[in-house]
């Protein structure tokens, strides 16, 4: 494969880091005291409540309903875990389908709001191309230990 200046397996790691960041900033940008506090707990159940799906309404009253501060935990710092080990390229492989599940869910749950789409489609197919790609194969913390190349 010929590309211009980078390799391409440097390009993919290009595409894993800004995955990366993009997750950094999901996690950056949340008011962390009202997500905590239940605020993003409470619009996403106000979301689930008039999903077109009812697995989606089910599935979110049995599993977040009952335990929100629980979940807002989990969320926020999901994302902050998936950028940092995205920027560094810690258990990459993990991490990329951690977050290409993550967005599958948000995608679910917002299904339909497509104004809110882009950005988890973009996250879906950028995690897909890096996995498939394997693109902690260089400038990554994976690589430097010899982890699953």
């Amino acid at each position: 494969m010929h590309t211009i200046w980078l390799s391409g397996a440097e390009w993919l790691a290009v595409l894993r880091i800004g995955l990366g960041l993009w997750w950094l900033e999901s996690w950056r940008h949340k008011d962390k005291k009202d997500w905590f506090a239940g605020g993003g707990i409470a619009w996403a159940a106000g979301v689930a409540a008039k999903h077109r799906w009812p697995v989606v309404r089910k599935g979110f009253d049995r599993m977040v309903k009952p335990r929100p501060r629980l979940m807002a935990y989990l969320v926020a710092y999901a994302e902050l875990a998936l950028g940092l080990g995205l920027i560094v390229g810690f258990l990459t492989p993990i991490a990329l389908g951690c977050g290409l599940a993550l967005n599958l869910i948000y995608l679910v749950l917002m299904i339909h709001d497509w104004g809110e789409q882009g950005q988890n489609l973009m996250m879906a197919l950028i995690s897909a191309v890096g996995l498939f790609g394997m693109c902690w194969q260089v400038w990554s913390l994976d690589a430097g230990v010899g982890l699953f190349l």
